[in-house]
């Protein structure tokens, strides 16, 4: 049979592990919401969408490739806004959103042209 002293040591040895699991499950959940991870994603979701599969229309294509190009320059302003510091880069960020939005609007209105 266990004793009392046993069963202590082995009840605060569990909640010990549980703390530590908690800690270090709430520093990676910090760590992948901070700039560094979530601007990886950004990047490989860009760079993932912007090959597209050759039409024949250097036109077409360039438009096709620079609309998620575009968006992710937006989604790296908007890391910039929620991470950064710096007013100036701040306001960089700002007009890279509004600018880039009008750039891929402009891109979606000559694609839907030529269909």
């Amino acid at each position: 049979m266990i004793g009392y002293r046993r069963l202590a040591m082995l009840a605060l040895g569990v909640v010990l592990s549980l703390s530590a699991l908690v800690v270090t499950l709430s520093a990676a959940a910090k760590a992948a919401d901070s700039f560094s991870p979530l601007m990886d994603t950004v990047i490989a979701r860009m760079h993932a969408a912007m090959h597209v599969a050759p039409s024949g229309n250097p036109d077409r294509d360039f438009a096709r490739m620079m609309i998620p190009h575009h968006q992710g320059a937006i989604d790296m302003a908007l890391l910039e806004l929620r991470f950064g510091k710096d007013e100036r880069l701040r306001r960089l960020a700002q007009g890279i959103i509004v600018e880039q939005r009008q750039e891929i609007d402009a891109m979606r209105s000559i694609l839907e042209e030529e269909h």
